[in-house]
């Protein structure tokens, strides 16, 4: 599985954040990652931290990764020539959050669907899908098993 995309050559994308152990897309490239994850290091990092309204590197409550503020992130994006880090890690309640001068978003499924389009130029466009009513909602219709599996 890969630790991170680029699209474009303009926006970052992963799961958690930054890390200190990190400064430019050719270390993330040479992470070896036919392996469980660690405990520390730049693997762990890249999954697990979370910016925060800091400056600098702080410890993570959560135990694994760090929090990173936005001179951190400025400063990535700058070395990487990138727009933009897309992250997923965190709970959002409106679907997606911002931050820094729209430098990193945190993208966030639930409790609402939050579908994040790119267009052609790399205009961003939020959409963002309400529960359904739970009126509506239903159990899927139970189909036999196959054939082979009997």
């Amino acid at each position: 599985m890969s630790l991170s995309a680029i699209i474009e050559n303009k926006i970052f994308c992963v799961h958690g954040g930054l890390s200190p152990s990190i400064g430019s897309l050719d270390q993330i490239r040479t992470i070896d990652r036919k392996q469980e994850v660690p405990h520390d290091g730049a693997m762990c990092d890249l999954l697990w931290s979370d910016p925060d309204d800091i400056e600098g590197w702080g410890l993570s409550p959560r135990g694994a990764g760090y929090l990173f503020g936005g001179d951190i992130v400025a400063q990535f994006l700058q070395n990487n020539n990138l727009d933009l880090i897309a992250r997923a890690h965190q709970l959002v309640m409106e679907g997606y959050k911002l931050m820094f001068n729209n430098t990193i978003v945190t993208v966030w499924s639930a409790p609402n669907y939050c579908y994040r389009q790119l267009d052609d130029k790399l205009n961003k466009n939020y959409k963002i899908f309400e529960a359904a009513p739970q009126e509506v909602r239903g159990l899927p219709a139970k189909k036999p098993a196959p054939d082979y599996f009997l």
